[in-house]
């Protein structure tokens, strides 16, 4: 009987309709993110989002935690804990903004330049592999998460 069972949900997207499928395949890419994550951190002691922030302080040192905050599209608060983590463990460098001394700017060690260069067992890596499967795709798929980021991001009382 279970096996009945398993059998009547295995192709349930024809019932699900577009709109639960697409929120069944958002949660299935959400843990396989997490679940990369907790590897990434076992293999090399840095998380996925931890592994975002390097990248991306890489490409732009002296980056403020609010240009950061920016560029990830969340709150400066958000990315506290993650900066706090990379800086006691010696990958990002804090250091105090000369033009305001309110702000600091981060930049890599030598640690964390290393981290910047690694290749192999990331989630950047699966990300590549995918895009390259539907390269016409690519820029579709990007509007589309954009445009659900932006309604995510909305007021509930402008949700109607």
């Amino acid at each position: 009987m279970a096996g009945d069972e398993e059998a009547k949900f295995e192709d349930s997207s024809d019932q699900l309709g577009p709109i639960l499928e697409f929120m069944k395949l958002l949660w299935a890419v959400d843990h396989g993110l997490q679940s990369a994550s907790k590897r990434m951190e076992a293999s090399f002691g840095i998380t996925g989002p931890q592994r975002l922030v390097v990248r991306i302080v890489g490409r732009f040192p002296g980056i403020s935690a609010g240009g950061l905050a920016d560029v990830l599209h969340v709150h400066p608060s958000t990315l506290t804990g993650v900066l706090r983590r990379l800086e006691a463990r010696g990958v990002v460098q804090r250091r105090g903004d000369p033009k305001d001394g309110r702000r600091a700017l981060f930049g890599l060690t030598m640690r964390g330049k290393k981290l910047d260069t690694l290749r192999t067992g990331l989630v950047e890596q699966a990300v590549k592999r995918a895009l390259a499967r539907l390269p016409s795709e690519i820029a579709a798929s990007q509007r589309m998460l954009a445009a659900l980021a932006s309604e995510l991001e909305r007021n509930p009382e402008e949700q109607a």
